[in-house]
């Protein structure tokens, strides 16, 4: 439990685990099997509804997903990793391996580097180096993903591509354990779309590009101000307060801080450890609060939210 939370605060937060809900954790049961419940019936009695109502519906049931495998990550439902593994690592978002995705984040939560481009794996910021020796194109592309209109259009598919470009030149540096991975996810994601091809009302091609880019984007809308460079790792993550359908889809990961702070912390607890010392989490990150997705929007819709290059790495 961290240190410079009150001594009352810090008996709330382990009495909280003491309850039935934390000990169940009920919700993140429910959360699963509504999801699952969800896409079956979506893809294989969708079909009556048509393309645009089971488009409509399967990317917000996407975007959940990517929350669900984020608890699991995390330790939820379960104390037991290889279930929770079994439990998320079906590719319903296609894109990442739920292993990769799991040993990447959990590098993330090192506070000491967040931000860090090359030590943070989720790192949205360059080297100096890297942006001197970049070309034209490829600096107005960095500029233009840190407006949340260029994140929502184009982040997705850089990042995709980023990603696959990385690890396929990967696999031929690295062990049998990455090859293990991809020999998982692979057919995993071909029986996938062969079913969507099969079943559904659409296509598997839409359900790639109509379906996991758009969920890929909207769950961007999170990580886009999510951290910033700071000299003290606790004040480079954001509070933001959006209570709203966005904040339910990410599982009220948008107070991200306390989430960093308490990472065991289910979701459906985030908001009201927060609320119960809003003001001492807001001066523990000097101020970095939001308030709300919309005025991410207003903001920033257009105009860059930091610089790409991050101000202390060369």
């Amino acid at each position: 439990m961290p240190n410079y939370l009150d001594e009352a605060h810090r008996a709330e937060i382990v009495k909280l685990s003491t309850t039935f809900t934390s000990r169940t954790q009920w919700p993140t049961w429910l959360l699963l099997g509504g999801f699952y419940l969800g896409w079956i019936l979506v893809i294989f009695y969708g079909q009556a509804f048509g393309e645009l109502f089971t488009i409509v519906v399967l990317i917000p049931l996407v975007v959940l997903w990517m929350s669900i495998q984020h608890e699991l990550i995390h330790g939820h439902p379960t104390r037991w990793p290889a279930l929770n593994r079994a439990l998320g690592l079906l590719p319903f978002a296609v894109w990442y391996p739920y292993d990769i995705y799991r040993d990447t984040h959990l590098a993330h939560h090192n506070d000491a580097d967040l931000t860090v481009p090359g030590r943070d794996p989720e790192s949205r910021y360059v080297t100096r180096d890297f942006w001197l020796q970049s070309p034209g194109y490829l600096k107005v592309l960095l500029w233009a993903n840190k407006t949340l209109g260029g994140r929502l259009l184009m982040g997705a598919p850089l990042a995709v591509m980023a990603f696959l470009g990385s690890e396929i030149r990967g696999l031929f540096r690295t062990g049998r354990s990455t090859w293990q991975v991809w020999a998982v996810h692979v057919p995993s994601v071909v029986v996938l779309l062969a079913l969507v091809e099969q079943f559904s009302a659409i296509s598997a091609v839409q359900y790639l590009l109509l379906v996991s880019l758009p969920a890929l984007s909207i769950s961007m809308i999170r990580s886009f101000y999510e951290h910033r460079p700071s000299a003290l790792p606790e004040h480079r993550t954001v509070l933001n307060e959006s209570s709203g359908l966005l904040s339910w889809l990410f599982l009220n990961l948008n107070l991200h801080l306390v989430h960093h702070d308490l990472p065991g912390l289910p979701w459906f607890y985030l908001p009201r450890v927060y609320r119960a010392r809003r003001e001492q989490w807001i001066a523990r990150n000097n101020g970095y609060v939001i308030h709300g997705y919309f005025q991410l929007l207003h903001r920033h819709l257009v105009s860059p939210v930091d610089c790409p290059r991050h101000p202390a790495r060369q």
